[in-house]
């Protein structure tokens, strides 16, 4: 959120400003298992090397695939052997299980309240 946080995960910094707690809520605790920008990607060139990660980008000529670490691979589609998406998704999807429902709660009101204000330091500054 506002830019801070991992490579992989989509940006949430506005996503709790169209959806309701509801569709939030069902979002983590239910990822939806077929997308394939919630899934690893691994693609297989030509002379066996293997590159894991998201596809950001794709056309006709080219895939741009961002690993774990954050490096970007521009890749020709000539070059390609084999692209596949690994069965389990990035996120996890076990929070109905990890996380208390007051943290649940916590967690989408802290979404909601970032899209709303813009913030993620939601402390008062009287508090620090």
């Amino acid at each position: 959120m506002q830019g801070a946080g991992g490579f992989l995960g989509r940006d949430l910094s506005t996503y709790g400003a169209t959806l309701s707690p509801l569709e939030i809520r069902s979002s983590i605790l239910h990822p939806d298992p077929a997308s394939k920008s919630n899934k690893t990607a691994v693609i297989t060139m030509r002379d066996s090397q293997q590159f894991a990660g998201i596809i950001r980008n794709e056309d006709n000529f080219s895939i741009q695939l961002q690993s774990r670490d954050g490096t970007f691979h521009f890749l020709t589609r000539f070059d390609v052997a084999k692209k596949e998406f690994l069965p389990q998704p990035i996120m996890p999807t076990d929070y109905a299980a990890t996380l208390k429902p007051a943290e649940l709660d916590d967690l989408v009101n802290f979404i909601i309240t970032v899209a709303k204000t813009g913030k993620t330091n939601l402390k008062d500054e009287d508090d620090e």
